[in-house]
């Protein structure tokens, strides 16, 4: 995990929506940086050096964050994004201390093919994307790497199967990571032929009969035959 990156900020004394766009149109981010026994901290960091120091670490990110001449250590609790642009909208930083335990949601990767994708023609299927755990800022792993090579075909991997060290695991230990599941069969397509086959064959059927008992009046009770 990555500890050496120093991202520059600036206290600001305004907040509120207006002092935000103000702040993203000179290219920054607004920011807080918050913590166990300390009060909000309102910040303004450089939008580009932020994006540079998230492209050169992944996982769970704990970065020095500087204002004026204090550092502090902070990990990156959230980043709020545009729905439609890549623009970072706000930027949450958590102050960590050294014997401080943090809870967090690291997230899971999937690593490996799965004997059941390979083999029997599976789909992996992950339900988990991030584990809550709580931990000491020393011990804060990137990610929480799972092995999914063994996995067969009807086969998960749940969340007690996971060792994480030195952490304690905050969710259920029943809950499931991922699966394998069964090779999905697309039978709608056979039965809608089906049907059209049959309601083809009933068609001229149905036409004769309406003309014969009602004179004439084919399409409406064809209409009525095919519903």
């Amino acid at each position: 995990m990555a500890e050496s990156l120093v991202l520059d900020a600036t206290k600001r004394s305004e907040s509120g929506k207006s002092a935000a766009r103000q702040i993203r149109r000179e290219g920054n981010i607004p920011a807080v940086l918050y913590g166990h026994g300390r009060d909000p901290e309102l910040l303004t960091i450089s939008g580009m050096q932020f994006e540079k120091a998230v492209a050169s670490v992944s996982g769970m990110r704990i970065i020095k964050v500087k204002v004026g001449s204090k550092t502090s250590r902070a990990l990156i609790q959230e980043v709020q994004r545009h729905p439609t642009r890549a623009q970072v909208l706000h930027v949450d930083f958590l102050e960590v201390h050294k014997g401080e335990r943090i809870t967090v949601k690291p997230p899971i990767r999937l690593v490996g093919s799965p004997e059941g994708v390979r083999n029997q023609g599976g789909v992996l299927d992950q339900i988990l994307r991030e584990l809550e755990i709580r931990v000491l800022p020393k011990d804060l792993p990137d990610r929480i790497e799972v092995d999914v090579t063994d996995l067969m075909v009807g086969h998960s991997i749940h969340v007690r199967d996971v060792e994480v060290p030195d952490a304690e695991i905050l969710i259920d230990l029943d809950a499931t990571i991922c699966t394998v599941v069964p090779p999905r069969v697309e039978a709608e397509p056979v039965a809608e032929e089906l049907a059209e086959e049959v309601e083809e064959a009933g068609e001229p059927e149905l036409i004769r009969k309406a003309k014969e008992e009602e004179g004439g009046e084919a399409e409406d009770a064809g209409t009525q035959g095919e519903g």
